[in-house]
């Protein structure tokens, strides 16, 4: 009973903060307390403390990134870079299996040397060795599956490099948020690139990012209406039927 109690009123609690909601669209999360807000405020340090001299700065032939020739492509903590996402994937399988089986046993001893007919005259009336015993068996199995899928999403989305890591691979986050009405849609891209992969346009494909992870949701009253409520998700783990 206490039990019941206590998921009663974790469940009242988690409904409080969205009644608070109520008449109100979803405000946006923070971008300050970000991961990304924080690699561009803390930059790392230089790789070396050489100075350049002012003939060298002034030079349009330098390898500096804010030169005429320079490469602008992010390679540091902090740099920005574009994801474009463009998937269109389409997956059908289907299969079929079936299974049957059937088998029939029959013993009997109509003639022993006599003996069936002795051990007749010891059995209840009706009774004989003749037909000892008889089986019958049969089972039917079939299955049929079927999967169609179809996915098609365009996007992009600005990612900040969070990290250089030793072995010279970007770790690179980019979160977006757009709201309509009261509904915020949100994209989450995280994962690891290489610097070289990166194009001269500062961009890179969702498919050269080792251990992408791509959200793509949102928040809002038609998530709400879209989602069951809680006490049907707790039913829906909690009963064995």
């Amino acid at each position: 009973m206490r039990s019941l109690l206590f998921v009663f009123m974790a469940l009242s609690l988690a409904a409080c903060g969205r009644l608070e909601q109520v008449g109100k669209a979803p405000a946006f999360n923070t971008v300050e307390g970000s991961d990304e807000f924080f690699a561009m405020n803390s930059p790392p340090l230089p790789e070396d403390a050489l100075r350049q001299t002012r003939a060298q700065e002034a030079s349009l032939w330098s390898g500096n990134r804010g030169s005429l020739l320079g490469d602008r492509r992010a390679a540091t903590r902090g740099d920005i870079l574009t994801v474009v996402i463009e998937i269109d994937d389409k997956a059908e399988i289907s299969n079929s299996s079936g299974r049957s089986r059937k088998s029939s046993d029959k013993m009997g001893i109509p003639s022993m040397f006599g003996i069936p007919q002795r051990l007749d005259a010891q059995l209840p009336e009706g009774a004989t060795m003749a037909d000892a015993f008889e089986t019958g068996s049969s089972s039917s199995y079939k299955g049929d599956g079927s999967v169609a899928r179809k996915e098609k999403l365009t996007l992009r989305v600005a990612a900040t490099v969070l990290d250089r890591l030793p072995n010279g691979v970007l770790r690179i986050q980019g979160s977006q948020e757009v709201r309509v009405n009261f509904e915020v849609r949100e994209l989450i891209v995280t994962g690891f690139v290489r610097p070289e992969d990166v194009s001269r346009q500062n961009e890179i494909t969702y498919d050269k990012i080792a251990g992408a992870r791509i959200s793509y949701g949102g928040r809002g009253q038609i998530t709400d209406v879209q989602q069951p409520r809680y006490g049907q998700q707790v039913s829906d783990i909690l009963l064995p039927f």
